[in-house]
């Protein structure tokens, strides 16, 4: 995705801290930044914000830029530098933003996976409830993945960014591991979200996630619609589906073909960030 940079002179860049279901990111509007950052930076920047113990700490930075026709475009940048096409957590988090900001109710935003409306449903003081409509999924065909590890069985799916959905009775102790060497598989060239996923009822799942660029996280929004997909397309569910995560529940839903996620999302602080 082609946007213009921020090019940096060295002072404090402001930030806003936001949450969704403890899926973190920094929002850096770049309409806010006093001097710029070259886009040649942004990877090593993202990285030192992200950075839990040096930095202020989050999973990735939603890069927030003017738009001709829609209210912001948006460019994720997960903690290790690496960029993804669409973040359905992050995408809630900026949603919020302007929520709050500028009073915003309907929200339009042109992300690496195209563009995106949140809807506000419900707000609690700083938790701001949306429903985003994420697009059509597409389903790939039950795919088998042989490594050292042994042999998984996943399906894949895509919302604009790669997943790899598996079903699992229960969650291994050493998912996380089984999960990595799966992301390191040459079958996924441009890398894989991962999702093991318990099926809890027609309407329920229980998922973790192992994400591109940010490790295990609390919550994924694209995540949880991969997987509520995945479970509906191979007779496991049917939508409305519930994903709970460690860090909270989200509804994944389905309307004229097209998936809907309604989840929260809450500003925590605001700052200024000094890079050194």
């Amino acid at each position: 995705m082609s946007l213009p940079g921020i090019r940096w002179t060295g002072k404090a860049i402001p930030f806003v801290k936001a949450s969704a279901c403890g899926n973190d990111f920094l929002l850096i509007d770049s309409r806010e930044i006093e001097g710029r950052i070259a886009a040649s930076e942004m990877a090593a920047f993202s990285r030192k914000i992200c950075d839990r113990q040096y930095g202020v700490g989050a999973d990735g930075v939603e890069w927030m830029f003017p738009h001709h026709t829609a209210d912001l475009e948006i460019r994720l940048i997960n903690g290790d530098g690496s960029e993804a096409e669409i973040s359905g957590n992050g995408t809630r988090c900026v949603a919020a933003y302007l929520c709050q900001s500028e009073g915003k109710e309907r929200i339009l935003l042109q992300t690496g996976a195209g563009l995106k409306t949140c809807v506000l449903v419900g707000r609690n003081d700083v938790e701001y409830e949306f429903e985003t409509g994420m697009g059509q999924a597409r389903v790939g065909a039950e795919l088998a993945i042989k490594l050292t590890e042994g042999e998984f069985l996943g399906i894949p799916v895509s919302m604009g960014n790669p997943h790899y959905v598996l079903f699992v009775e229960r969650f291994a102790k050493d998912w996380q591991a089984r999960a990595r060497a799966i992301q390191r598989s040459a079958e996924f060239k441009q890398g894989v979200n991962i999702e093991m996923v318990v099926v809890d009822g027609r309407h329920d799942l229980q998922a973790r996630f192992l994400e591109r660029g940010a490790g295990e996280t609390q919550s994924s929004g694209t995540g949880s619609c991969a997987a509520a997909v995945a479970a509906v397309s191979t007779g496991r569910a049917e939508f409305p589906v519930r994903v709970h995560a460690p860090g909270g529940a989200q509804v994944v839903s389905q309307k004229n073909q097209a998936v809907t996620l309604s989840g929260p999302a809450r500003i925590i602080c605001r700052g200024e960030y000094f890079p050194g």
